[in-house]
């Protein structure tokens, strides 16, 4: 039997190339090694998304990005967080022995504390319930399924410790139900440019969005920040905001041609947007049809999110029928 992989994918937007190589790729190269289980975030996505109609088409987005791009629904457990009770049942156990010193040390309250003192406020001024307690819930979205690798950035390690630590609480107190999760870190999930040479974040507004079409996708492109050298000069392709993103789509055969080019001179700004757009249309042409055929037919979503679901929640009954018993409410 294979060790279970766990990602969690939250439908707050489109889905950007930073999405792409740092959370997509990555896990759905996993399933070549582990028994995968993606799932839709939908509820850690109510903290910040309150539209009910902006939250169906962002399900729908991230749903359509996943199959499209290599996701089968046949070899992975793949559904909604919200189709799942057992999780949110698990979610009040778990936090009834979580220490309240982990919320207050969570990224997410913390840097919106932060924010909030710099600029003034009360610290805890636009903290809903949902963001502080938030790390309760993606504890029982490990948990629930026993999964044994998380696969997470560097700046989300945290995660995966929090569910560490109170699996090993509970199994101490209670019953030794749990799995200990590792996480397995993305090295270069921190360091995918965006247009302004920040990391790509819908935050800066600075993202390329996977699926755009052709014209749209040169447009952006067209905005990524570069310097005032002309096209005789050499370039540096180490210091340029293009070649950083093309390299991470590019054979490395093709990767040291254009670096060779970008040296010798002779080679413009323009022609290198359209180096990176060439490519990028070469890499999601395939891809970027089936999403679009998804999102005209959101049924065929609907249908293989509820497969995902009823097959989902036969392992999550029986694990919770575990635990309520463990737990001495059964």
């Amino acid at each position: 039997m294979k060790a279970i992989s766990l990602t969690g994918i939250k439908p707050t937007g489109t889905p950007h190339l930073g999405n792409y190589l740092g959370a997509i790729r990555p896990a759905l190269d996993l399933a070549q090694q582990y028994e995968p289980v993606y799932f839709i975030a939908d509820y850690h996505a109510l903290t910040t998304v309150q539209d009910a109609s902006l939250m169906r088409d962002n399900i729908y987005k991230v749903a359509a990005t996943w199959l499209a791009l290599g996701l089968n629904p046949e070899e992975a457990l793949f559904y909604k967080q919200s189709d799942i009770p057992e999780i949110f049942e698990l979610n009040w156990a778990l936090s009834c022995i979580t220490p309240k010193g982990f919320m207050n040390r969570a990224h997410a309250y913390k840097d919106k504390v932060a924010k909030n003192i710099e600029a003034g406020e009360d610290q805890d001024y636009g903290v809903n319930m949902g963001l502080y307690a938030y790390p309760c819930l993606m504890n029982a979205d490990i948990l629930i399924f026993n999964a044994n690798v998380v696969p997470v950035g560097k700046d989300q390690k945290q995660h995966v410790e929090f569910a560490r630590d109170i699996a090993l609480r509970f199994n101490k107190t209670f019953a030794p139900i749990f799995t200990i999760p590792e996480p397995i870190i993305q090295e270069k999930s921190d360091v995918i440019p965006g247009l302004d040479g920040r990391k790509m974040s819908k935050s800066y507004g600075n993202t390329i969005e996977i699926f755009l079409e052709s014209k749209a996708l040169k447009k952006k492109i067209g905005k990524i920040v570069t310097n005032t050298q002309s096209i005789e000069e050499a370039k540096d392709p180490d210091s340029c905001h293009i070649f950083a993103l093309y390299k991470l789509f590019a054979s490395p055969e093709a990767t040291e041609s254009l670096a060779t080019r970008y040296r010798a001179g002779g080679l413009g700004w323009g022609h290198a947007k359209a180096e990176l757009h060439h490519l990028l249309e070469e890499t999601f042409q395939e891809a970027r049809t089936k999403y679009f055929h998804l999102m005209a037919n959101p049924l065929e979503i609907e249908k293989i999110l509820d497969y995902g679901a009823q097959k989902a929640r036969l392992r999550a009954k029986e694990n919770m029928e575990k635990i309520r018993e463990a737990l001495g409410v059964s």
